[in-house]
């Protein structure tokens, strides 16, 4: 998924997203340590996907924080 379109999704869409890839993130880490997976880059866009939608949920708490403090 594109950053444009992870901008463009509400929090809760967000939220959702995340923690579905957050569970897949680590049935593919355990599938990994029992046996190779097929594709083991899949664990590293993985882990790329949930920094970006952490770095929006931050970018979007320090715009509410600064607008809040003006």
């Amino acid at each position: 998924m594109k950053k444009q379109e992870l901008k463009n999704m509400t929090e809760q869409e967000l939220s959702l997203n995340l923690e579905e890839s957050q569970k897949t993130l680590f049935g593919y880490e355990i599938r990994h340590r029992t046996s190779p997976l097929k594709n083991p880059m899949e664990i590293r866009t993985l882990r790329r996907h949930i920094a970006r939608i952490k770095t929006i949920f931050k970018e979007r708490f320090n715009r509410k924080d600064q607008h809040g403090k003006i």
